[in-house]
């Protein structure tokens, strides 16, 4: 598969990229226009916030700095789950247990949409595949399964898979236990998001690409936004963007730490890859960067990790990635990868998403992190909700504020307690192997024990016979001969 010049600047050199479905290049705004609702950003949030308000007959516009999905939304791994980015333990320790649970639904609606968008529109070249392991890299069944009771608790459907059946599946004696999630899926972003904005235009939605919003004038009833070649006036704004706000919202995009993720697909695999990966859904081996992993294409290894917060050449990253699928699947051999790229996303401090009005009219969704395709079909949702029906159910995320990241401490800190972490979690894994080694060898050298304490059967036939005993001598006495 080949890309053109234009697809590569605008997606990187992505499997995705070149799986891409064709779909029309939307030209930039050249006339001024005047309507109910602006999306500034043209990724999934957005997307979904366009297609939500045009299905309720409202008129919208969306404007995209460059190309549709052309940032984190269609450089991911594809992975649709439910939950957020925050740990469980900290929504509930700052909501409590029934409000995050109440959170914990809105995560699965947002799911629940991307998989019946998938199945309504028909979109070719998506991809779906059902599943996701969660798996540990240590002998903590305890804490894993207890894990899995939590996400039950607050409505996952999960089940726990002890090591051997982690292992019938994963064929790595690096992983141990998991949480499996039953309803979650695999999708390719990108075709995802075409099909969104398609169905989005169907409804009348009008879209622009290469078209940055340059200013906003958010004073009045009607919202003024500056473009290169054209203004709108809009009674309602949506700023559904990442990173990328930075020029036009420096101080939204300051509580934003970026992070920057690297992708690898390689080249087919053939049989070797089902002998060791017997698992088709999404696999996940940490709770950080390293490594998010995938089959695609029937063949080939999709696989991210090594997250900075400096984006870097993903080329950099290419060996330091091949070499952990060595290190999980050493059967594999030497792989060759086909395609190499890299995404930035945005985390805010307290890992959850940015949703609410930021003043009459003004709406936010960013924030996503690394837990997006569920999120983003869910802010989209409930902003189009409170603008056409005045619904309050966004208010819900009102105690994860704006919270500055730190500037250039902040990422740094960030990078340190990466490090750090990943260091921590790589010593546990060495303890919980080095254990297993030698309970291996403990249970071997008791099995050889055992074998040589029983008496062979074939010993028998090597004794004396039995002395000839006289059959009349019945009493001891004549036995012994006295």
């Amino acid at each position: 598969m080949t890309m053109n010049e234009t697809e590569t600047a605008a997606y990187g050199q992505s499997w995705y990229a070149a799986t891409k479905v064709p779909a029309p290049a939307r030209p930039p705004l050249s006339g001024d226009l005047d309507v109910d609702v602006c999306v500034i950003g043209g990724g999934l949030a957005g997307l979904t916030v366009a297609r939500e308000i045009a299905r309720s007959g409202w008129s919208v516009v969306l404007l995209e700095a460059r190309r549709l999905a052309a940032s984190a939304s269609g450089r991911n791994t594809g992975f649709v789950l439910p939950g957020f980015a925050a740990d469980p333990d900290k929504i509930i320790a700052r909501v409590g247990f029934d409000r995050a649970r109440d959170l914990w639904a809105l995560s699965q609606a947002g799911l629940d949409y991307v998989r019946d968008t998938v199945a309504a529109e028909h979109a070719a070249g998506i991809d779906a595949q059902s599943g996701w392991l969660y798996v540990s890299k240590t002998d903590n069944g305890d804490e894993v399964s207890r894990y899995a009771a939590q996400l039950g608790e607050l409505g996952s459907e999960v089940e726990y898979w002890p090591t051997e059946r982690v292992r019938a599946f994963l064929r790595s004696e690096r992983y141990f236990h998991a949480v499996h999630y039953l309803r979650a899926f695999t999708i390719h972003p990108l075709n995802y998001a075409l099909a969104l904005a398609a169905a989005a235009e169907r409804d009348g939605a009008r879209i622009f690409e290469d078209t940055p919003a340059l200013s906003i004038d958010p004073a009045g009833v009607r919202k003024r936004i500056v473009t290169p070649h054209a203004r709108l006036r809009a009674d309602q704004v949506v700023l559904a963007g990442n990173v990328q706000i930075k020029g036009l919202m420096p101080r939204l995009a300051a509580t934003l730490i970026p992070i920057t993720t690297y992708v690898i697909t390689t080249a087919p695999l053939g049989s070797r890859l089902a002998e060791a990966v017997g698992y088709r859904g999404a696999v996940s081996d940490t709770d950080l960067s390293d490594n998010h992993y995938r089959i695609v294409g029937g063949d080939r290894l999709m696989l991210s990790g090594r997250s900075t917060v400096w984006a870097r050449n993903v080329r950099r990253y290419v060996r330091a990635l091949t070499g952990d699928i060595a290190k999980t699947y050493p059967q594999l051999g030497e792989v060759e990868v086909a395609y190499a790229w890299a995404g930035t996303l945005g985390n805010t401090v307290h890992r959850m998403p940015q949703i609410g009005e930021l003043g009459p009219g003004v709406w936010l969704a960013s924030g996503f992190g690394g837990h997006g395709l569920n999120t983003t079909a869910m802010a989209g949702n409930l902003i189009a909700r409170a603008v056409v029906e005045g619904d309050h159910t966004w208010r819900q995320f009102t105690p994860f504020e704006l919270v500055w990241a730190g500037g250039w401490a902040g990422r740094a800190a960030v990078q340190i307690w990466s490090w750090m972490k990943k260091r921590r979690a790589a010593a546990a894994e060495r303890r919980s192997h080095d254990r297993e080694v030698v309970a291996r060898k403990a249970g071997a050298l008791e099995a050889a024990r055992a074998e040589q304490s029983i008496v062979p059967p074939d010993s028998v036939g090597d004794a004396p016979p039995p002395q000839a005993t006289n059959p009349e001598a019945d009493s001891p006495r004549e036995r012994a001969g006295g």
